[in-house]
């Protein structure tokens, strides 16, 4: 009886050593199911898809794909008098970038919305303060020009830019926060810094944008320089339209070297409208303003709007100068004739080029 004992004992003992190291009894394996899925060596490998004759089938992260730049002008085209000309089509614009005609990819005329910021200088610069309260008061000529459907929002700077509201299409909402200006508190007039902040804002705006910039054009205390503004404007898509403080300021000082700064200030605000394609308006008495924001409503609300893509440079970091021409059918420079069958002159209003992206920067 103790013999057959032992020499179970001895077959067990023997089972265990002959066992291969490392591996496991079969109660150990992963679980199957839908808990675990079975062992990865009994998974089913899904089969590859058929290639056609010559096909190599792609490298791992590699992809292949074409950024071609798109430049989009809002244009304006009035007669020699301002008066809008309305019923252009595609064909009776040509677009020349570096004097090189491109090939319009899009185009619509536009009774848009407006969708505007109205940015103020509000800072206590001048005699008693003359600019913040002559802004002001001007500023608030623009409503009886909005619709309904138009979306405005009001900032206003001296060292530094406010929102004082948000955009809104409650006209009596931004006149409330105008009337809640009441003293201004810095002196200074920060304008290149407000352009760039505000711009910077307008980027995750869709559609038509644009600012009315109301202010002296004089800058005191900037973080960012003239040349470092009108490069951030030139790329980016939004007309600014200036109507500036200085010439009522003017009026009270004559000669000297405020005078010199005064005329360096409006060089300014006509550069940043002219590269932008706005305008700028310099009036000198209060009965000028109805009539500007007439004309600036006018303008933001009717627009031809043009597409192009490059067909070389496009994206040489270089800034580009942009021309756009009327013309005829047959490419003859359009005739434009008034009610009286009298030929007038006109005007185009478009950003003046734009700033090619660098190649291989935020591809």
């Amino acid at each position: 009886m103790k013999s057959i004992f032992s020499v179970l004992l001895l077959l067990a003992l023997g089972a265990f050593i002959v066992m291969p190291i490392g591996e496991q009894p079969a109660f150990a394996q992963a679980p199957t199911g839908p808990q675990g899925g079975p062992p990865p060596s009994q998974q089913q490998q899904k089969p590859a898809p058929p290639q056609t004759p010559g096909q190599q089938p792609p490298e791992a992260g590699v992809s292949i794909s074409v950024d071609v730049p798109v430049v989009t002008l809002d244009v304006v085209a009035t007669t020699q008098h301002g008066d809008l000309i309305p019923g252009l089509k595609k064909e009776n614009f040509r677009v020349l970038d570096e004097g090189v005609p491109q090939a319009i990819t899009n185009f619509a005329p536009t009774e848009a919305p407006i969708t505007t910021v109205l940015l103020l200088e509000f800072s206590s610069r001048g005699y008693y303060e003359l600019f913040a309260y002559i802004g002001k008061y001007w500023a608030s000529a623009l409503f009886p020009q909005l619709q309904q459907k138009d979306w405005v929002a009001l900032e206003t700077f001296d060292m530094r830019t406010r929102i004082e509201v948000d955009f809104t299409q409650d006209k009596e909402e931004v006149l409330q926060g105008l009337s809640r200006l009441y003293f201004p508190g810095f002196s200074e007039s920060n304008v290149f810094d407000a352009l760039l902040e505000t711009t910077e804002r307008l980027k995750d705006v869709k559609g038509k944008k644009s600012i009315i910039l109301v202010a002296s054009g004089q800058d005191t205390f900037s973080k960012h320089t003239l040349d470092q503004t009108m490069k951030a404007l030139r790329g980016s898509d939004v007309p600014i339209f200036c109507i500036g403080l200085g010439q009522v300021y003017a009026n009270y000082v004559h000669g000297g070297m405020q005078s010199m700064n005064l005329l360096q200030a409006q060089n300014q605000l006509k550069t940043f409208s002219n590269e932008t394609g706005g305008f700028a308006w310099f009036p000198q008495f209060d009965g000028e303003i109805p009539d500007i924001f007439r004309s600036v409503a006018a303008f933001l609300r009717h627009q031809y709007s043009l597409s192009f893509s490059p067909t070389s440079g496009g994206k040489d970091g270089k800034f580009h100068k942009v021309k756009v021409e009327l013309v005829a059918p047959d490419g003859s420079p359009l005739s434009i004739v008034d009610q009286k069958g009298k030929k007038q002159k006109y005007q185009i209003y478009a950003r003046e080029g734009y700033q090619a992206t660098k190649a291989g920067v935020g591809d």
